[in-house]
């Protein structure tokens, strides 16, 4: 029996209004991304790449076509559902870390589960677990002031991570990093898709986008090009095997 893809578009647009002026930021998109996979959005500014993300990740409603999450059509629900869904089903990672600075890296973890209600034990075990698995584990009592850039995103993934997701969301997460770091957070983010969870990231640099399983291009809110290619070992540059990545003009 076929398994239900995690993320379904069918024929989304996203039309915003500025006054009398009508942007049309998605133009009738549709796409299936299945549990497990790696995947990359590309394109220059402007061309959908984060509206998509953002419909993706329950931040906003799409203007027409359908969205299914699990099988589940979420496009149509209010903001009070759709934050729900977002909190039970996924992890967001943003380019700037969003830390408090006057939180230890544990506390910070610890936030979405104060949210939710969980008890001050089981937060703190579960944040401890997720700083294990991003490799900082012996970080736990540091402040942002005290961790270097790379630490810093690591703690926001731990974060998204604690929630348990099943799908990680990243917006330009390598963008404030240099290409040594960068290439220690995608390392990270590969081995989470290596273990199972589906993760989608925005980026608007070629190297980043190499990382991933499969790189979508888009221009003036349409994918333009889906592509697939070879895998990357964490932390090794790409493979002569592996297709050039490009981004569509």
């Amino acid at each position: 029996m076929a398994t239900r893809p995690l993320i379904r578009l069918e024929n989304v647009t996203k039309v915003y209004h500025a006054g009398e002026v009508e942007v049309r930021a998605l133009a009738g998109v549709s796409l299936v991304v299945e549990a497990g996979e790696f995947v990359s959005i590309m394109g220059a500014s402007g061309s959908g790449k984060s509206t998509l993300m953002h419909l993706i990740g329950c931040l906003d409603r799409p203007t027409s076509g359908q969205y299914l999450l699990e099988g589940r059509e979420v496009s149509g629900l209010n903001r009070n559902a759709l934050a729900e869904v977002r909190n039970r089903t996924m992890g967001l990672v943003f380019q700037s870390s969003n830390l408090l600075s006057r939180t230890s890296a544990v506390e910070n973890v610890e936030l979405p589960l104060v949210y939710a209600g969980v008890s001050g034990a089981e937060r703190r075990r579960r944040a401890i677990e997720a700083l294990r698995q991003v490799g900082l584990a012996d970080r736990l009592e540091h402040h942002p002031g005290q961790m270097s850039g790379g630490q810093q995103q690591r703690v926001a993934i731990a974060r998204a991570l604690v929630g348990d997701p099943r799908l990680l969301l990243a917006d330009e997460p390598t963008g404030n990093l240099d290409s040594k770091t960068s290439g220690e957070v995608m390392a990270l983010l590969r081995g989470l898709s290596e273990a199972g969870l589906t993760v989608v990231l925005v980026t608007h640099a070629p190297d980043i986008a190499t990382w991933t399983s499969r790189v979508l291009n888009l221009k003036d809110g349409l994918i333009l090009s889906d592509q697939r290619q070879a895998s990357i070992a964490p932390g090794a540059p790409a493979p002569a095997a592996a297709r050039p990545v490009e981004v569509v003009p």
